[in-house]
């Protein structure tokens, strides 16, 4: 579980007392790194190895300093180097690396001075040691926190969904398909995204799946198939001698992982293909546009047929936004000054109830939740400002149940449901980084109500009295 921003700033702290004037490279800097990665409650050891062997473009034998595959690669030298030749060299390193093992960021570091490149954004940020305490949040990836406006058809969310889809083509050519495949698929997403964004401890995830099965696959889906049964069992009552690597593992509840599926069969090429979908940050990936995207995979017949389309969030917020959105901005401007009616407004927030009777992959009903999430996120600085809360989830009333959907197909429903979840945390977050200590929903108890069936068919007043709408 992450910590705090507040705990990571004061951990950086003494840090930088205990660092500051630092200067031999090799005496001491594996327990400069260790103690680096214990700023965000996180073991080294679990994520990063020192002196990774890697052949250089030239063919010479190379050794990377700090290694943690598809994240980070930090090169390391002794006070005053040089650290554009740092950078350097430490680029040199990647001729031989696999795709998925190539970094997101470079760090160099000599003691007194970090840079840290964003390999994906093509930006760079310079500090002495001294100001890392205000800079911190730059190494938000390590403690699962990721801070990201969302962009329609961002490479990101393609890249996400070209991947899953591959594997999908290639699990359904294996024979695995139906309602097992969309299941299974479906918890796959939400672990993907759990390893990047502090459900799961960092990279866990896709640390198990290379670890632990073989290269060539053949033992990937009896792991995956005891690694759902763990995520459905209560810490309490999972096997004593059960593999360490599984124990880390948090117990999720939400119904995600309780039915018994068969086990898939995987090979090196679609064990390879969930390596690379590991890789991605998916902490970076918009739950509301990546769930129409995943559709892609189905025939495009099918789409057609089924009604399945991709609507933007920007036209998802012209719908929205004079229909309930506006008018509750307004009301929170005209009050936000009151604090017995600020509560009132809060309590309103907290009971509000929205149905999308034809929810697709749930676009509307995930923006919508979100747009009213960030609203009660004004309401809750405006109620506490900067105080200590006891609590974060004591001070929140929105929540996921409050969203009703019904849905033809089961494929594009079970994504809206875990869609939603995705949200929620992402939300979550949001909340932890105001307040300053961190929040997760775990074990899962609420979720959207999802409905299989067809909205010309099913009573709605089943799935929600229009009283409650």
């Amino acid at each position: 579980m992450a910590l705090s921003w507040n705990e990571i700033k004061s951990r950086a702290l003494q840090f930088t007392n205990e660092w500051e004037g630092e200067t031999r490279e090799r005496a001491e800097k594996d327990s400069f790194w260790n103690d680096f990665f214990n700023i965000f409650g996180i073991s080294r050891r679990r994520l990063a190895t020192f002196e990774e062997p890697v052949k250089k473009l030239n063919n010479n034998q190379g050794f990377i300093d700090l290694f943690w595959k598809g994240t980070l690669l930090v090169e390391h030298k002794s006070r005053g180097k040089d650290l554009d030749a740092a950078f350097k060299q430490a680029t040199d390193y990647f001729h031989g690396l696999k795709e998925h093992e190539l970094p997101k960021y470079v760090l160099v570091s000599d003691f007194e001075h970090f840079r840290l490149y964003d390999l994906d954004e093509g930006l760079d940020y310079s500090f002495p040691i001294s100001e890392l305490y205000k800079n911190i949040k730059l190494f938000g990836f390590i403690a699962g926190y990721q801070k990201r406006t969302f962009k329609d058809e961002d490479p990101v969310n393609i890249e996400a969904a070209e991947l899953m889809g591959k594997l999908h083509d290639q699990l359904e050519d294996s024979g695995y398909e139906g309602h097992s495949l969309e299941v299974f698929l479906v918890r796959l997403l939400f672990c993907l995204f759990a390893d990047d964004t502090g459900i799961f401890e960092r990279d866990t995830f896709k640390e198990f799946v290379d670890v632990k099965t073989k290269e060539d696959g053949s033992d990937l889906g009896a792991w995956l198939a005891q690694f759902f049964q763990v995520l459905n069992t209560p810490n309490n009552k999972r096997l004593k001698n059960l593999d360490e690597h599984l124990t880390i593992f948090p117990y999720v509840n939400g119904k995600l992982f309780e039915e018994a599926l068969p086990i898939a069969s995987f090979n090196s090429a679609m064990r390879e293909i969930l390596l690379e979908c590991s890789k991605l940050n998916w902490g970076e990936i918009s739950p509301a546009i990546f769930g129409s995207m995943f559709q892609s995979v189905m025939n495009p017949e099918e789409r057609r047929n089924l009604g399945a389309h991709y609507t933007s969030e920007k036209n998802i917020l012209k719908l929205i936004r004079p229909l309930f959105l506006d008018a509750l901005h307004e009301e929170f401007d005209k009050i936000h000054t009151n604090k017995n009616k600020l509560r009132e407004f809060h309590q309103k927030l907290g009971n509000l109830r929205f149905m999308d009777p034809a929810c697709g992959c749930g676009n509307f009903l995930i923006i919508t939740y979100r747009e009213i999430r960030l609203l009660e996120l004004q309401v809750l600085k405006q109620l506490y400002g900067t105080q200590q809360v006891i609590g974060i989830d004591e001070i929140m009333k929105v929540e996921v149940d409050q969203f009703y959907g019904i849905e033809y197909d089961e494929f594009p429903a079970r994504i809206a449901e875990v869609a939603m979840w995705l949200m929620d945390h992402q939300m979550n977050l949001l909340v932890s980084e105001a307040f300053g200590q961190y929040y997760a929903r775990l074990p899962l108890q609420k979720s959207a109500i999802i409905v299989h069936g067809n909205a010309l068919q099913v009573n709605w007043e089943d799935v929600v009295p229009k009283t409650e709408l």
